[in-house]
């Protein structure tokens, strides 16, 4: 996977000098019943600017689930939208937003909302969200939706599944979700059909990686079908 630098919930596509971050969910801590509010934009603002500041991106591909709400966006949520992209212009990177299910308000708060985004043409390297079948064709596919995490010894933690010729003969790697506050799918004992995204089918020939921030590097395991065993 030389194609790909992974870090800590986000991925790096050298080729495409573009840094892809996934469900930001923008708006889901005003949603939470919690006592104390979460500084969910700060949260967000110091992990990108990390981020920005480790890969240097000439883009930075928001890859769908950028807000939480389904059917509206509030002002706080909009105003963080906008501080995320502000962060990238300030950075020399140029934001682009894909769409996701979620997103059904995105377009109020942004006007380049696409469903796809090509970041290589070759190999053909797309990033859409993955919760729906893509409307492009592709040699890769990087998505979100299913917010993948993994158990390893007794530590809950993100991971990436890597799926060789998952959807249509093409390649998928799953991003976790960039926000901490969604508790994501365990795929420890997950099977196919608990993925929501039609591009992961076969969830037992899928790869976790995890990144280490400690060590700063990224594990990749054996497919689940035979990693379940050992865990």
């Amino acid at each position: 996977m030389d194609w790909i630098r992974f870090q800590p919930r986000c991925a790096f596509l050298p080729r495409a000098d573009a840094l892809v971050v996934a469900d930001l969910h923008v708006g889901r801590a005003e949603a939470s019943a919690v006592a104390f509010p979460l500084d969910e934009r700060g949260d967000l603002r110091s992990r990108l600017r990390k981020r920005l500041a480790a890969s240097d991106p000439s883009t930075v591909v928001f890859a769908g689930d950028v807000l939480h709400r389904f059917d509206s966006v509030t002002e706080r949520a909009r105003e963080t939208v906008e501080e995320l992209a502000d962060l990238c212009v300030d950075a020399g990177s140029h934001p682009v937003f894909v769409r996701g299910n979620h997103d059904t308000a995105l377009d109020s708060v942004r006007t380049d909302v696409r469903d796809a985004y090509v970041a290589v043409d070759e190999p053909r390297t797309v990033v859409c969200h993955g919760h729906e079948e893509p409307s492009v064709d592709a040699d890769r596919y990087v998505i979100g939706h299913d917010h993948p995490a993994i158990t390893i010894e007794g530590r809950r933690r993100p991971c990436f599944l890597y799926a060789a010729e998952a959807c249509r003969g093409a390649d998928v790697l799953m991003l976790p979700s960039f926000s901490r506050l969604p508790p994501g799918v365990e795929v420890n004992d997950a099977r196919g059909g608990d993925l929501q995204s039609p591009l992961v089918r076969r969830l037992g020939d899928a790869r976790p990686v995890v990144f280490d921030e400690e060590r700063g590097e990224a594990l990749t395991f054996p497919p689940l079908r035979s990693f379940r065993d050992l865990l």
